[in-house]
């Protein structure tokens, strides 16, 4: 008898090329599978972040075409690896893997390292589960890793209804932190009820005029923020940019006065997503789903991130 060699398909969204929304499109390809310490979870919910639109105009970033975007899962275990213990077939799990690698999130399966996932919160449903982890892990690890924040200390979190905003929000208040957040108007009611201690309107008042005296800026926005950021800090301050744009003289000047500031890259973090999952469970932190979309529309979705205006997280589902 001879042995069957076909290999297993599934349907993704790929792309050819780099450019705009209209480059994703739905495609069948060959499913991997898992290598040892792998698992393969079969994908319920892809999450939309900011860095996935980037990547999409930068083209070969993940490699030869066709790419697959998408590090934001949550899903079930369907096989493990050689040497793979932490989890069986069945086992509800959600993670960022491989992060900033390849990992195909947009895609009906998923291979990564095991330790790459954490189990589900039982009260979590799938298309939550997929909007936490590279917001919720770029929050903890600013937080808790970069500034090492500690109860007392003033923190500014720009965007502070965003993705990455309305997570570090409640992460910070989780560390006893007095939290300042910049948010439009219309958004000032959630970013409260968030735990914020004050919320700034960006559009009708300038925060670098009547900020003082803080310890961490989380500066989602980049541009001029950083330089106006930089006037709200005390020396010896931490200013954390998430969007990589070199500035000579601000380093200087923050070298000046002993602040560190910089470029902070979210990795995979098996036992920060465990705590993430633990408050998760605590009632302590929670997540914002601002549009949940059918994957075949993730071009929508990149068309209304593109935006900048949404609350909390944009997600795709993928199997039911």
């Amino acid at each position: 008898m001879s042995e069957d060699t076909t290999t297993a398909r599934m349907r993704a969204i790929i792309q050819e090329s780099a450019g705009g929304p209209e480059v994703l499109t739905l495609a069948e390809v060959d499913r991997a599978e898992p290598m040892p310490t792998e698992v393969l979870v079969r994908v319920h919910a892809a999450g939309v972040n900011p860095t996935d639109w980037k990547s999409r105009t930068v083209g070969r970033l993940l490699g030869d075409p066709p790419a697959i975007l998408g590090w934001d899962v949550s899903g079930v275990v369907e096989a493990v690896g050689l040497g793979v213990t932490r989890f069986r077939p069945g086992d509800e799990v959600f993670g960022m893997p491989r992060f900033p690698h390849k990992a195909g999130g947009y895609a009906e399966y998923v291979t990564a390292p095991s330790r790459h996932f954490t189990r589900k919160p039982a009260g979590l449903d799938h298309v939550h589960a997929a909007a936490l982890p590279l917001a919720a892990l770029t929050a903890w690890q600013v937080l808790h890793d970069t500034a090492n924040v500690q109860l007392g200390q003033r923190v500014l979190i720009h965007a502070a209804a965003g993705g990455v905003g309305h997570l570090a929000v409640q992460l910070a208040k989780h560390l006893g932190a007095y939290v300042i957040g910049t948010a439009r108007g219309s958004k000032h009611a959630f970013v409260h009820a968030l735990g914020a201690d004050e919320v700034i309107d960006y559009t009708e008042e300038d925060f670098a005029e009547t900020v003082r005296d803080v310890d961490l800026v989380i500066d989602s926005i980049g541009g001029d923020y950083g330089a106006r950021s930089l006037q709200t800090l005390r020396n010896g301050g931490t200013l954390a940019q998430l969007n990589p744009e070199p500035d000579e003289d601000l380093l200087r000047q923050a070298g000046e006065r002993g602040i560190w500031a910089g470029f902070v890259l979210v990795e995979p973090d098996n036992a920060a997503m465990a705590t993430i999952a633990e408050l998760v469970e605590a009632g302590r932190l929670g997540v914002e789903v601002d549009t949940v979309l059918p994957f075949e529309q993730a071009a929508k979705a990149h068309e209304l991130g593109e935006t900048n205006r949404t609350t909390g997280k944009i997600v795709l589902t993928v199997a039911g």
